[in-house]
């Protein structure tokens, strides 16, 4: 058969594959591997039987070949159809073995003779060491050795910027703290070309800064895009409205607890693609903290029925159960995800919440212990062990935890405010009042809701310094957040008896009794406070007429 026929024999397998006629394009490579014997026709009808998922006899035809061991495409495929069969050990032995040194670069390499099969010239591919770095990346992890597994997805990244995928499971596992990711990616190589892509990555990694943080490195990036051609300043303006970008945005939205922005940006982004997963999760989230029930049903009702394997819909149903305040049934939810998938960092916080709102502290202490263990780069398992203890007036080890989440994690104001709370139990107010304005410093103006506690608690550390007018100041200021809170009007009435402003004490302590009127505090306190006040007099202020 000429070579102008093979030519074309080729092209009908390649355009097989396009249109996923997997048989059609096994059944022509076999033939053109038959006639010509070439390694590049070999490997073409090795990717068409594993496209084809023949995954068994894929790999018997590359490790039958003399190149298997001299090429690293064919290991690299003959790995990928080991790894399709769960055959983890066998796949770490085909990759061969290699070192990583400390910086996490990989070393003594000695098959390094790649053959580039049937490549067009002007493409641009990712390295092959970063897809088999990546490779042993994986199957570490599925043998559960989560340190190597890490190891080598730091090495794939680093070999390689444009291997997202090693990457997003750094990320997405939570196998690096903030401090770890940050050096990682200041260590990447990127192409002049990937300006755009520097910048989508910093977006990426964690999330606990200032809103402007985002949106502020594309402005950059648009204004140096300005300097060279129309065409990059219509591809940054494109990727300012990418889906995956307003994700990060709406996922920063949800750490920062502003619940309802975060909700109305996950609502959008999900009407323009509905199954963009990262986008689920956050939206779930805030749906849960938000109290949306019926949004919950729904998005649990949807996701089971279209993916009843994914640990997704069980923690979608988990998270509805947990909404409607039936702990038993969330936590059996939750638990199902994490066997579907035990790297699903939501499904185990979630599942350890459960436990934790009923009170169930040993359950809940094994299973954010458990956490820890598998998502290192994640410090709400420890800030939750941490808040166990505290429940239990543990302050020492809740200290001890709270502190260890915040090496983890050091943006995070959740951790400052329990900290503080941590110091107020120890009576160590001006501490508290220390960790307290940290917290409030960490959170974007205006304040929401969610951080009215914060604000009462250190108009409570300045109350106990005998700090009464900064303490009224900021029990006036939660006020403006919150006006459904006991311990704000008890608070504020408290610090205006301790000054001896009866008056204003009273009003305040009738306030708390409307909130909560058999409070036995307030009961005994307004008791206290208007016997005060008849024996200091009546004001004269007062029009008694």
């Amino acid at each position: 058969m000429r070579e102008e026929e093979l030519e074309k024999l080729r092209g009908v397998i390649r355009d097989c594959v396009s249109k996923h006629l997997y048989s059609s394009a096994i059944f022509f490579a076999d033939k053109v591997a038959a006639i010509t014997k070439d390694p590049a026709d070999i490997y073409m009808q090795a990717q068409a039987l594993f496209l084809g998922r023949h995954f068994r006899r894929a790999f018997h035809l590359l490790n039958a070949s003399q190149i298997v061991l001299r090429d690293l495409r064919f290991r690299y495929l003959a790995a990928k159809c080991l790894e399709e069969l769960k055959e983890w050990d066998q796949c770490l032995l085909m990759l061969g073995d290699e070192k990583l040194d400390e910086h996490g670069n990989a070393y003594d390499i000695k098959d390094n003779n790649a053959m580039y099969l049937d490549k067009d010239g002007e493409d641009r591919e990712i390295n092959i060491s970063s897809a088999i770095y990546f490779l042993r990346g994986k199957a570490y992890e599925a043998l559960e050795n989560r340190a190597k597994a890490r190891q080598w997805y730091k090495a794939a990244i680093k070999a390689d910027p444009l291997c997202y995928e090693a990457l997003e499971c750094l990320i997405e596992n939570h196998m690096l703290t903030c401090e770890e990711e940050t050096s990682l990616f200041s260590s990447l190589q990127f192409g002049p070309e990937d300006g755009w892509l520097s910048s989508f990555y910093s977006c990426l990694i964690k999330k606990n800064y200032k809103e402007n943080v985002v949106e502020a490195k594309f402005k950059e990036l648009g204004k140096e895009s300005s300097k060279t051609n129309l065409s990059s300043q219509s591809f940054m303006r494109a990727l300012k409205d990418n889906t995956d970008l307003l994700a990060c945005k709406a996922e920063y939205y949800h750490q920062s607890g502003e619940y309802q922005k975060c909700f109305e940006l996950t609502s959008a982004l999900l009407e323009k693609d509905p199954f963009h997963l990262k986008c689920i999760v956050v939206h779930l989230a805030a749906a849960m903290e938000l109290g949306q029930s019926n949004e919950l049903y729904l998005m649990a009702s949807s996701l089971v029925k279209d993916h009843p394997q994914k640990a997704l819909s069980w923690f979608a149903v988990g998270c509805y159960y947990y909404c409607i305040k039936k702990y038993d049934q969330s936590r059996r939810y939750f638990s199902k995800a994490t066997s579907l998938d035990g790297t699903f960092a939501p499904a185990w916080i979630g599942f350890g919440n459960a436990y934790a709102v009923r009170e169930e502290g040993d359950q809940a202490m094994s299973v954010y212990r458990t956490a820890a263990r598998l998502f290192p780069g994640c410090h709400l398992p420890t800030l939750f062990i941490g808040m166990e203890y505290m429940r239990t007036h543990s302050f020492r080890l809740a200290e001890q935890f709270i502190m260890q989440a915040k090496g983890i994690c050091p943006a995070d104001p959740l951790v400052y405010n329990e900290l503080g709370v941590v110091a107020y139990h120890k009576k160590e107010y001006n501490q508290a009042v220390w960790w307290f304005e940290k917290t409030l410093a960490l959170i974007p103006n205006p304040l929401s809701e969610m951080w009215e506690p914060t604000v009462v608690n250190l108009a409570h550390a300045y109350r106990k310094l005998k700090m009464f007018h900064e303490a009224i100041s900021f029990y006036e200021k939660a006020l403006t957040l919150s006006t459904k809170s006991l311990s704000t009007y008890a608070g504020l009435a408290y610090t205006y008896h301790l000054q001896d402003n009866f008056t204003d004490a009273i009003t305040y302590y009738h306030k708390a009794l409307w909130l909560k009127p058999d409070d036995p505090f307030c009961s005994e306190m307004l008791n206290v406070a208007l016997a005060d006040e008849c024996r200091q007099g009546i004001d004269p202020k007062l029009d008694l007429r």
